[in-house]
């Protein structure tokens, strides 16, 4: 399947001591993410969210949804598919958080609880927008981010989407950070883009990120483990059992923690799986969320 034109699709093999990990399509990057991107009937702009101007995209019209990406990613690069697709039915707003993509600068760092402080700016700039409700969906670090959103605005959630979150980290999960850790062992069709995008600095950014899951481990592992229970909006949980970097135990552990939700497999899906299947994916989030 084709999805957006300026989405390319990443691989990247790594071998680990005593076992070998294949991380296929960890992240979908966009070679030309350095410029604005604009999609017919969208906009895109700034606003100036709690001390930093945040890159957003705008697309479509009817109930509002608001796209959290990953680490390292962007709205239009994250959630292309989800822009051009669900704004048929919903306005899709997607941005690029703080320190990554076009909402630099700032610098991205990792301080101790940059995912609660994502969520924050998602907020600021909803209101920014004039959005009072909205469904959320978040994929990776973004899922993480969209669960402390839906506990600290509740009165804001309507409905949550969550894929490829993981509500603690776990020695496991150690072993897959440190097999993407070195940038020299990843591809040059993986690492290039994203180079066009951070430089010099991407080295360091991504160790940082390391680190920063690293200390949350020493911590005791948990990032919102006992946070799910506080869930009031209807969630839909979103796993792909071939994610080859979040083992589907923590969908498990997610859709179990919050009360009502419904999980949904993927047997072929990937990390990336709203991606690789996204007619499939949209179909799901579009019945979920126009659901009574």
């Amino acid at each position: 399947r084709t999805h957006h034109g300026s989405l390319m699709q990443t691989m990247l093999a790594v071998t680990v001591t005593r076992r070998s990990f294949c991380i296929r399509n960890f992240f979908s990057i966009c070679p030309s993410a350095s410029r604005t991107m604009s999609s017919e009937a969208g906009t895109t702009g700034k606003a100036a969210v709690n001390g930093v101007d945040i890159h957003y995209e705008v697309k479509g019209s009817g109930p509002a949804l608001v796209c959290l990406p990953g680490a390292l990613g962007s709205g239009r690069t994250d959630f292309g598919p989800q822009l051009d697709n669900l704004c048929e039915h919903f306005t899709v707003v997607a941005f690029d958080p703080r320190g990554y993509g076009l909402s630099q600068p700032p610098k991205r760092d990792f301080p101790a609880g940059f995912l609660e402080r994502d969520c924050d700016d998602a907020a600021a700039l909803m209101r920014a927008l004039g959005h009072a409700s909205y469904h959320v969906m978040g994929w990776s670090d973004g899922a993480n981010s969209a669960v402390f959103l839906a506990t600290k605005y509740p009165s804001e959630v309507e409905k949550l989407v969550l894929f490829g979150g993981n509500p603690t980290v776990e020695e496991d999960d150690l072993e897959l950070y440190k097999a993407t850790a070195d940038l020299s062992q990843w591809s040059a069709r993986m690492r290039e883009p994203l180079e066009r995008i951070y430089g010099a600095y991407l080295q360091p950014l991504w160790t940082q990120w390391n680190d920063s899951m690293m200390a949350i481990h020493a911590q005791g592992g948990n990032i919102y483990k006992d946070r799910l229970c506080d869930v009031a909006a209807p969630t839909l949980v979103v796993h792909g059992d071939k994610d080859p970097m979040v083992p589907l135990g923590h969908a498990y552990a997610i859709a179990h923690g919050i009360p009502g939700a419904r999980l949904q497999r993927f047997p072929a899906g990937k990390h990336n799986l709203h991606l690789r299947f996204a007619d499939e994916f949209n179909k799901l989030v579009r019945e979920f969320l126009s659901s009574s």
